[in-house]
């Protein structure tokens, strides 16, 4: 038989057949679709959880001081400002610092009632290192911290509870006893739910205002931005190692970075990626074992054409690429309409998610769920179709 022939063969073979067909095919439908759209998943929920975490600060490492419950609070032990500065000098792998002071409770008067705010002091790269987003009005600058202006920033939250309906920028906020003007809104680009510094009512003024109103130099949290993703341990090292050897050897720093979990993340990720995966192909087993023995049903309803075809000099090798291409027409479109529905699902859902989040669909897990589907038709296929093609001519024609 020319190829030709075989093919319109199978089609007629398989159109004579429609709903057998179609229910065979529905399972490679759902089982390469299942590939595509686990991978997709996978890969888009580790690029949203990994963005999260670096959206809390690039590269970034963060050094405090541990007080020992048990002991007094040395202060030359401490973290200063002169700290930082050496960590910026002294480090080559350190693009970026920024300090922050303790975190004070005081009080906002607004409509006769009182809000609890946050207020603390922070250096001119702490916008930078934290990935804040400044939503109205500037950040604090280096005049800001030499000439201690009574300026603060604000959350958005704590500008919308002050200052509803009106512009912020420029007003007075009584925090206390003191009075600030009112330079910017923020908010975190990434939020950490109130496990950083910055809480839902947060007051952000210059370092040395605090620092001259406490009477308190040390630093609350040391921040240093590490040259590329690759240097972050070495940076990590670094720092705790330069800040005990400016201070007593009995002194204690936690010196952490996100590293550690970007790298659980990621592994959670390729976990999960695995598993989905095996599901996907435990899908496309089911639908091959399906595909199995619809091919051996069908071998046996065409016993007496198979006998009629080897009588007239069909071989043993036409018969068999025969009932292998009939597999692979069931395979090869089941695929390719999977491939189309896993490509139209992200297309579809797309409005419902987040303004920030994309579904790329990866090209390899469309040519890989292809080439598996196809394969898993190819390999069920072939017992039926050997099976067929050692089929004897004479027991063949015998059969009713």
């Amino acid at each position: 038989m020319l190829p030709r022939e075989t093919w319109r063969v199978a089609v007629d073979a398989l159109w004579s057949n429609k709903l057998r067909a179609i229910l065979t095919t529905l399972g490679v439908v759902i089982g390469s679709a299942c590939i595509v759209l686990v991978v997709t998943v996978a890969v888009t929920g580790r690029r949203y959880v990994i963005g999260q975490i670096e959206g809390v600060g690039a590269n970034l490492v963060y050094a405090n001081y541990e007080v020992n419950p048990q002991q007094a609070v040395v202060r030359s032990d401490e973290i200063t400002l002169a700290d930082m500065e050496a960590v910026k000098n002294a480090l080559p792998n350190v693009v970026a610092v920024a300090a922050t002071s303790q975190g004070l409770l005081r009080n906002v008067v607004t409509g006769g009632t009182e809000h609890a705010v946050t207020l603390f002091g922070a250096t001119e790269g702490f916008q930078v290192i934290r990935n804040l987003l400044i939503l109205k009005g500037r950040f604090l600058d280096v005049i800001d911290e030499q000439s201690r202006s009574k300026f603060c920033l604000i959350t958005d939250e704590l500008a919308g509870l002050v200052f509803p309906n009106e512009d912020p920028i420029g007003k007075s906020l009584r925090v206390g006893q003191i009075s600030f003007t009112v330079v910017g809104v923020f908010r975190e680009r990434v939020g950490t739910f109130g496990l950083s510094e910055i809480q839902r009512y947060t007051v952000l003024v210059p370092f040395s205002l605090m620092q001259y109103y406490t009477g308190d130099d040390a630093v609350e949290i040391l921040y240093a931005q590490a040259d590329g993703p690759e240097d972050v341990v070495l940076v990590t090292s670094q720092v705790g190692e330069l800040l005990r050897s400016r201070h007593s050897r009995m002194a204690t720093y936690v010196v952490q970075n996100l590293s550690a979990i970007l790298e659980a993340a990621r592994r959670i990720g390729t976990a999960l990626t695995i598993v989905l995966l095996v599901i996907g192909f435990i899908a496309l087993m089911v639908s091959g074992i399906g595909i199995m023995n619809i091919m051996l049903v069908t071998v046996t309803e065409r016993t007496r054409e198979i006998g009629i075809r080897k009588a007239i000099g069909a071989r043993r090798q036409d018969i068999l690429f025969q009932f292998l291409t009939e597999a692979i027409l069931i395979s090869g479109v089941g695929s390719l309409m999977g491939v189309l529905i896993a490509l139209a699902i992200p297309v579809m859902v797309r409005p419902l998610l987040p303004g920030n989040l994309r579904v790329p669909v990866p090209w390899l897990s469309l040519v890989v769920a292809f080439v598996v589907a196809c394969s898993t038709g190819l390999f069920f296929g072939y017992l039926p179709a050997d099976k067929a093609a050692r089929l004897q001519p004479t027991e063949s024609l015998r059969y009713e």
